[in-house]
This record gives structure tokens, sequence and C-alpha cells, in this order.
């Protein structure tokens, strides 16, 4: 799905999309980062879905190596250690907060930009923020997107991730 006043992606993109993810992906609004090798590891996407399904997780990882890593992680109980840490760290669950907010506030301005009015989803962003973590993919998708700085539990997924791309293109 693709309003006039969003970008979407190019055929051959979406076509690398698919395959990543082994399916046809659809509600993507544009490209959100590309990985070093060039292709799309992230996709935003719009927050209602063709079908009509409100759809939150704006920041969508699609790169499969990414992914399974990522999986990995959540494996280990990084998740439970990174909420302990935010009900210790008030520094750290301020700045968390902040990356919630910022995710709000972007996937609102891309259904303003769609003609798009979720209101089943107000409020919430994904990965749990702000005061859970919940899915790990989600925010690493967020720094990613928005840049490091913005989550700091994303950007501690991306640095134990390491560099997921030198084998080369996952599609």
């Amino acid at each position: 799905m693709s309003a006039p006043d969003l970008p979407g992606i190019s055929e051959a993109d979406q076509a690398v999309v698919d395959a990543q993810l082994g399916r046809s992906a659809s509600g993507i609004a544009e490209v959100g980062h590309r990985c070093p090798c060039g292709n799309p590891d992230v996709v935003t996407t719009v927050p209602r879905l063709p079908s009509g399904t409100p759809f939150p997780t704006t920041y969508y990882l699609t790169c499969p190596r990414a992914a399974s890593r990522i999986g990995t992680l959540e494996g280990s109980g990084l998740m439970k250690e990174m909420e302990a840490r935010l009900a210790d760290d008030e520094e750290l669950a301020a700045a968390y907060a902040a990356a919630h907010e910022r995710y709000l506030a972007a996937r609102d301005e891309i259904g303003r930009a769609a003609g798009l009015d979720v209101p089943e989803i107000e409020g919430i962003s994904a990965g749990g923020m702000p005061d859970r973590v919940k899915c790990l993919h989600v925010l690493a998708g967020q720094s990613l997107a928005q840049g490091r700085g913005v989550n700091p539990l994303g950007d501690e997924v991306l640095d134990a991730l390491g560099p997921w791309w030198e084998p080369g293109p996952c599609a």
C-alpha cells in the first residue's frame, strides 16, 4: 500500500523483501534502512495494512540473517536482563521512554501521509516500549531506521549482532 505522499519501494526492493521474508510483503511505505550489502534490511510500514488490519510494527526487520541472530539473542535471556535494567536505571528508562515517543511520532507521521487513522494502536509502539522488552527485532529495526542514539536497547542489540552482512547479500 502506498499513498501519494509516501515513496513506496521499487519493484527490485519489493522482490528482495519478499525473498527475505519468504512471502509477499504489503503495507510498505519505504525502505527504512539498507544493509551495507545494499539490500533493504528494514522496511517502514504503514500503520494499517491493505487488509485493514492495524499494524503497530513501523520498523520491520526483513534481513533473515539479522533476524536469526536476534532470535538467538532473545533465546539467551537478553530481554529479561534488559527489562531488569530498565527497572533499576532511571537514565536508561528515560531514554527508552523517549525512544517509544519517537516511534509513535514517526508512525503518526507515516499514517497521516498515507491518510490513515488507526485509533486501535494509539499510544502503543512495539517491542514492549516504554517499560518492557518483548521483541529485540523491533528495537534493532528502530535503531537501524531512526539511527543510533534513538533507542539505547536497540543500539545494544545491534552491538551484540556484530557484522551480520559480512557473508554477503541475504537475498
